[in-house]
């Protein structure tokens, strides 16, 4: 596997880019915000100059809502996804990540009390089908994140998508800490990962990776933290990892500051180093 995160960068030139993901010891990366088809030589030189420090584009962000109830709203995230989705395949990025999407106008995974309502599931298949026929990626996927609010809310809807959508070109990527939805979960993570790896693990092509604690509060409120400071399984979910391709790209995100992500990164070696061989 390919660990990455975010890094903090005041350039934009594709080789110090490149260098400092390297430098950092990071085998993946995150793609720029904000590209487009206009900056074709930028796309290029960006690709070139990963693939020469051999490191893998985990994922073009698509974080647009697609099926939001204002026409004119989803027919301006399509543009837009369809444009991400022809950047990830020109950057040979692992994947473009949307959200399933929510009825809602307001945000990519306002909580709506129709999101996931059969029709809400169908329509969302129509919009990835539409997506991914439109333009034909060759060398990425499209991708949805998992999230309590929305479709793919668990393993079973997300293979059920899959079978849906019926189309290569869409794939899973896999963030199991957003289906720990309940106390039982909570305090049973690996069987999380276990249903997530059984059921998907043959079209996973890219990860997030990070850890929850539950705090002292009143109701059931998860706050993520630093890997090894909450309650993840990690063995279990390096482990698994380790059956995929070994180019899958493993994103270490949401963390505050650069020494927070060498710690985590630091824990996630460390475990990765009391696995069997």
């Amino acid at each position: 596997m390919r660990f990455g995160a975010p890094i903090d960068a005041t350039t934009t030139d594709p080789v110090e880019l490149a260098r400092m993901h390297a430098d950092l010891g990071y085998r993946a990366a995150f793609c720029p915000w904000g590209l487009s088809l206009q900056d074709m030589p930028y796309l290029r030189a960006l690709r070139q100059a990963f693939e020469e420090q051999d490191i893998v584009i985990a994922e073009v962000i698509g974080w647009r809502n697609p099926t939001p109830r204002d026409d004119t709203m989803r027919e301006d995230a399509f543009a837009w996804l369809s444009e991400q989705l022809s950047v990830a395949d020109e950057l040979n990025a692992r994947c473009c990540l949307s959200f399933g999407g929510t009825l809602d106008n307001v945000t990519s995974w306002t909580p709506n009390r129709d999101n996931l309502t059969s029709d809400t599931f169908d329509l969302i298949v129509e919009t990835f089908r539409r997506l991914i026929d439109a333009v034909r990626p060759s060398r990425t996927k499209l991708s949805m994140e998992m999230m309590a609010s929305c479709f793919p809310d668990s393993a079973d809807s997300y293979l059920a998508l899959l079978r849906a959508v019926d189309r290569d070109a869409f794939a899973v990527h896999l963030d199991p800490v957003n289906l720990v939805l309940s106390r039982e979960q909570y305090f049973n993570p690996g069987a999380v990962l276990e249903e997530c790896f059984a059921k998907l693990g043959s079209r996973i092509v890219s990860c997030h990776i990070k850890d929850i604690v539950w705090r002292p509060e009143r109701g059931y409120h998860l706050h993520e933290t630093v890997p090894g400071q909450g309650v993840f399984d990690f063995h279990t979910y390096l482990r698994e990892l380790a059956k995929l391709p070994e180019d899958t790209p493993v994103m270490l995100e949401h963390l505050h500051s650069p020494e927070e992500y060498k710690q985590g990164l630091a824990h996630l070696r460390a475990v990765q180093g009391e696995l069997p061989v």
